[in-house]
């Protein structure tokens, strides 16, 4: 029935995006034609929060070690644009896509759903 996730990110840079997760997050990927690369993901997660306002949808990335996973980021170039918050499913932080977006990076304290 269902056999996968597709994410779209849209972009005031796509192709600068696109070389970052290739480049910088060195995520595998194949070219769809013309340089319209779609990359494979990492298994992922969905969880449904409630929301008081207009539904929305964000992407949070997960790592095992934060701070390591931080440390190897920066020391590629990635800017981070939040400090480490600890909270009690996590600890989480953001960085900056070089076509101006934000995504959450977060180690999770929660128990995992894949794998």
């Amino acid at each position: 029935m269902i056999t996968g996730t597709h994410t779209v990110l849209y972009s005031a840079d796509a192709e600068a995006d696109r070389a970052f997760l290739r480049d910088v997050l060195r995520w595998p990927h194949v070219d769809a034609g013309g340089g319209w690369l779609i990359f494979a993901a990492p298994p992922g997660e969905i969880a449904l929060h409630p929301t008081d306002s207009a539904p929305s949808h964000e992407l949070m990335l997960m790592c095992d070690d934060l701070a390591a996973t931080v440390a190897e980021l920066a020391a590629r170039g990635v800017e981070f644009t939040k400090p480490v918050e600890e909270l009690r499913w996590g600890k989480l932080t953001a960085l900056r896509l070089p076509g101006g977006g934000e995504v959450g990076l977060y180690e999770p304290l929660h128990p995992l759903a894949h794998g």
